[in-house]
């Protein structure tokens, strides 16, 4: 992980530390009534072809919950670059698990990996262990927030070499693999089939497992401002406040800390943003790039970035932001948002990418003018 100056680093751990201090240790409790899964809206559970009913995932929740039930080791999986999500997904089943008497390993297909500063108080993160620990033929892997096989990075022959994989996600692109899944683009973080999954398991939630959700929830709608917040996103957010976490130390440790340096490529960044009126079919698109060498003179790591995208997205012209982030080997990886008339799942899968309806991405292996003239053609499609 790239240095930072002290006093950031400093602040960092301050912060850091408040969180984890901060979180009261009230159990969560929720009732067992049925039906408090979103996925009664419409998901996928036996892959793209089987029918969107309540019975048939009713019936892979019990093949699930059954499989889980055999396996006294568990390996847990989430995509490479892991954000909120992914991670809290992933530590909080982990959590649950070896506190039914399970042994878990938690891992993601990165090397080095490196989890981002801005999750460094997750709890559960002993749990973690490198991508080449885990066994070649695993007997059951559970895999979160994983859109893509590609997303599986290192882990991926791993993944499919065992017995089981189970996949819960929340991504519209998801094409569907693994022998169990649950996909749900009707919910807004994997985190909510997670708590569902617990629910299942009868696992209580303690203020630990609660910070990772709130964690998941908050990461992938915005701090509850997405299109995809629901009144059912509130109501778990309510359940997870009423453990007693402090909410406040969380959203300022996901949102507003950060080191020097990455203000310092946000300005460069943002002196470098250009304005398409006539792009996105007349409704404006709002683009920049963020070369490598910006993150190795201000010590900044690709994942601090995460948040550019979210200030890119502001200027009112603008229906479509695109932010183009450059890797050490010279791809590209392009993130972007849209304020609700456009698909940006469909616009990235036609460039090898994709995600959710209005938050999307893609990864391309050429320079930013050639990038950017395929991301216009399928805006324009």
């Amino acid at each position: 992980m790239a240095s930072e100056p002290a006093a950031a680093g400093s602040a960092r751990a301050s912060v850091t530390n408040s969180v984890t201090d901060a979180l009261a240790v009230l159990p969560g409790q929720r009732e067992e009534s049925p039906g408090g899964f979103a996925g009664e809206r419409g998901a996928r559970a036996e892959g793209s072809s089987a029918p969107d009913t309540q019975a048939g995932f009713e019936a892979q929740w019990q093949r699930i919950v059954a499989e889980i039930g055999r396996c006294p080791a568990i390996d847990l999986i989430c995509h490479i670059a892991p954000d909120g999500d992914a991670l809290g997904s992933a530590l909080a089943v982990g959590l649950a698990l070896r506190s039914l008497g399970h042994q878990v390993r938690v891992s993601f297909g990165d090397d080095p990996q490196i989890v981002p500063d801005s999750l460094s108080f997750l709890p559960g993160q002993e749990l973690i262990v490198p991508a080449a620990e885990l066994p070649d033929r695993p007997e059951l892997v559970i895999c979160f927030d994983v859109a893509s096989e590609g997303r599986l990075g290192l882990l991926r022959e791993k993944a499919f070499a065992a017995r089981a994989l189970v996949v819960l996600d929340h991504h519209a692109s998801n094409p569907g693999f693994g022998t169990h899944r649950i996909i749900d683009p009707g919910v807004p973080a994997t985190a909510v089939l997670v708590d569902e999954l617990l629910r299942r398991l009868r696992v209580p939630i303690d203020r630990d497992i609660a910070t990772c959700l709130y964690t998941g929830v908050a990461s992938d709608t915005g701090s509850f401002k997405y299109a995809g917040t629901t009144p059912a996103t509130h109501e778990l957010a309510g359940r997870l406040l009423a453990t007693g976490i402090r909410h406040d130390l969380i959203s300022r440790q996901l949102w507003d800390t950060t080191s020097f340096g990455y203000l310092k490529v946000l300005g460069a960044a943002l002196d470098r943003a250009v304005y398409e009126p006539a792009a996105a079919g007349g409704r404006g698109l709002v683009w920049t790039w963020v070369p490598y060498q910006d993150l190795v003179l201000f010590s900044v790591t690709m994942e601090e970035l995460e948040g550019l995208i979210d200030v890119l997205r502001k200027p009112a012209e603008a229906e479509v932001a695109l932010v183009l982030k450059q890797d050490p080997d010279g791809t590209l990886r392009g993130s972007c948002r849209s304020k609700g008339a456009v698909d940006l799942a469909v616009v990235c899968t036609k460039l090898g990418g994709g995600g959710h309806t209005f938050q999307a991405g893609f990864s391309a292996r050429e320079d930013v003018p050639s990038a950017m003239a395929r991301f216009r053609a399928a805006l324009a499609d």
